[in-house]
């Protein structure tokens, strides 16, 4: 399959999806459940791909110093920590472990 083809086909596919979601009426889009599913939905993309990219390694489940790191992100938060506080334990923290791991 030639690479501009799959990338019409993909661009098409984005344009659907967004022509689907401008077409939804303004009423379903005022209800409770689809009000609380929408702000939700972000949170578990943001989720899922955390922890994708922290304990996946191509089709393997792995457990290395960005685990580490991601606990000790964990940690600054649960003590709300300032942002960058938390992105400076979650760097350290994986730097640290990687270090001494050789």
């Amino acid at each position: 399959m030639n690479i501009w083809i799959a990338i019409g086909v993909t661009v098409l596919g984005c344009y659907a999806v967004k022509l689907a979601g401008l077409m939804v009426p303004a009423g379903v889009l005022e209800r409770p459940l689809v009000r609380r599913l929408a702000a939700l939905v972000p949170v578990a993309l943001l989720a899922a791909l955390t922890a994708q990219q922290t304990f996946a390694d191509g089709q393997a489940l792995v457990l290395d110093a960005r685990a580490a790191g991601l606990g000790a992100a964990a940690v600054a938060l649960v003590l709300r920590a300032p942002f960058l506080v938390v992105v400076a334990a979650a760097v350290l923290v994986t730097a640290g472990v990687r270090a001494l791991s050789g």
